[in-house]
C-alpha cells in the first residue's frame, strides 16, 4: 500500500474513528446520561421548532392569499397574528363544543350504567331461564353502585394525603411544563418572522464548511422532508375534519345521541393514520350501548360504510399521493412509530419513512441508470402492457 498523504489521512481518520467508538462502547452509559441531559436543555427548541413547522403550514397559505402590497414588512408579522388566531378561534370552537357536552355525557353515562347493567341482567335471566344454575350465577352478580361509588370516595379520601404531599412537586412538574412550553412558543415565533434569514444562514455555513456536492444534497433532503410533513400534516388534517363532519351529519339525522361528541372525538383520532378512527368508534359505539345497544349496532355498522366511502372516496382524492409511500409500508411505520413513540411515533414516522422511500428509490433508479439495467416504473410499464396484451 502507498502510504502518501491521502492514505496518511484515510489511516488517521480510522484510527480516530475506532477510538471514539471504544471509548464510547465502555462508557455507554456515561455517555447516554450525557445525551439525556443534552436533549433536557435543548427540548424546548426542539418543540419550538415543531410549533413553528406546524403553524408555518397555515401560515404560509394565509399570506399568500393576504393582499398587503404596499406594506410588504408587515405582511409576516399580520399572517402570523392572523394564523395564531385561527388556531386559537378552532382550539376553543372545539373545546366550547365538547366540553359541555362532555359534563353531560359523563353524567349520563355514570347514570344509565345501573340501568344498563339490570336490563342486561334481565335479559340474560330470560335468556337462560331453561337453566336454573346459569339463572343462579348471573342473580349473584349483584353490584350495589352506590356501596361502590362510596368505596371510591373513600379511596379519594385516603389518597389525599398523598396527594397533599406530593403538591409541591405536582406544581414543580407543571411550571416546567409551562416554562418549557412558553420558551418553545417563543422560539417559533422567532422562526416563523426570520424563516428566510435562518434558511440564507443555513446555507451559507454548508457551503463554508462542506463540499458544494454535500450541502446540495442536504439542502435537497431538507427540502423533501419540510414538502412531505407539509402535505401529509394537511392532508391529514382535512381528512380528519371531513370524516369528523360526515359522523356529525349522520349522526344527527338518525337522531343518535352524543352525535357532536362522537363526530369531534372520531376526527381527533382519525389523525392517527389507520387505527385511529377504530379508537373513536370504540368510545362512541361504548357511549350509544349504554343507551341503546341495538342502536350501538347499527352505529358500528354505519361506521364500516362511512369508513369505506372514507377510504376509497374520499382520501385518495383529500391526500392522494402526497406522502408517497404504498400501503404495505404505511402500515409498517404507523407499527413501529407506535412502538417506538406512542401516538406522536405514529404521526411521524410515515412522512419519515416517505422521505427514506424516496431516497432509496431515487438512489436505486441512479444506480440502475448507471449500470445500464431497467428502471422499476419501467418494468412495470411493461409488466401492464403484456397483461393487456
Amino acid at each position: 500500500m502507498n502510504l502518501n498523504k491521502e492514505n496518511r489521512k484515510i489511516i488517521r481518520g480510522l484510527i480516530v474513528f475506532t477510538m471514539v467508538v471504544f471509548i464510547v462502547g465502555i462508557n455507554y452509559r456515561t455517555v447516554l446520561d450525557l445525551a439525556g441531559t443534552i436533549f433536557g436543555i435543548l427540548f424546548p427548541f426542539v418543540l419550538g421548532g415543531g410549533i413553528a413547522f406546524v403553524l408555518n403550514v397555515p401560515m404560509r397559505s394565509v399570506e399568500r392569499i393576504l393582499p398587503v402590497k404596499k406594506h410588504e414588512k408587515l405582511k409576516r408579522p399580520i399572517s402570523l397574528v392572523l394564523t395564531l388566531a385561527l388556531v386559537s378561534g378552532v382550539l376553543f370552537l372545539v373545546g366550547f363544543l365538547v366540553i359541555p357536552e362532555l359534563v353531560r355525557t359523563i353524567a349520563s353515562v355514570s347514570e344509565s350504567v345501573p340501568v344498563f347493567w339490570e336490563n342486561a341482567q334481565a335479559e340474560a335471566e330470560a335468556f337462560f331461564v331453561n337453566y336454573p344454575y346459569i339463572v343462579g350465577y348471573i342473580e349473584e352478580m349483584d353490584v350495589n353502585w352506590k356501596q361502590l361509588i362510596g368505596e371510591i370516595m373513600a379511596f379519594l379520601g385516603n389518597g389525599a394525603g398523598t396527594v397533599l404531599s406530593s403538591t409541591v412537586s405536582a406544581a414543580m412538574s407543571v411550571i416546567n411544563g409551562l416554562t418549557t412550553f412558553f420558551i418553545g412558543f417563543v422560539f417559533a415565533i422567532y422562526i416563523l418572522l426570520q424563516k428566510e434569514t435562518l434558511g440564507r444562514q443555513v446555507r451559507k455555513v454548508l457551503r463554508a464548511f462542506l463540499p458544494e456536492r454535500t450541502g446540495a444534497v442536504i439542502l435537497e433532503i431538507a427540502a423533501l422532508t419540510e414538502r412531505t410533513f407539509s402535505n401529509f400534516l394537511t392532508g391529514q388534517c382535512l381528512e380528519a375534519v371531513i370524516l369528523g363532519l360526515m359522523f356529525f351529519a349522520t349522526l344527527t339525522v338518525m337522531r343518535y345521541p352524543y352525535a357532536v361528541l362522537i363526530g369531534v372525538l372520531i376526527a381527533f383520532t382519525a389523525l392517527i393514520p389507520i387505527f385511529g378512527a377504530f379508537i373513536g368508534c370504540f368510545v362512541g359505539a361504548f357511549l350509544i350501548l349504554m343507551v341503546n345497544p341495538m342502536q350501538a349496532l347499527v352505529f358500528v355498522i354505519v361506521f364500516l360504510i362511512l369508513q369505506q366511502i372514507e377510504g376509497n372516496l374520499i382520501y385518495p382524492h383529500v391526500v392522494g399521493n402526497s406522502v408517497g409511500l404504498p400501503s404495505i409500508w404505511v402500515l409498517a411505520a404507523v407499527t413501529i412509530g407506535g412502538s417506538v413513540m406512542g401516538i406522536t411515533g405514529m404521526l411521524i414516522f410515515i412522512p419519515l419513512c416517505s422521505v427514506f422511500y424516496s431516497l432509496l428509490r431515487d438512489a436505486a433508479n441512479a444506480r440502475l441508470a448507471l449500470t445500464g439495467q431497467k428502471k422499476e416504473e419501467e418494468i412495470q410499464d411493461e409488466d401492464t402492457k403484456s397483461e393487456e396484451a
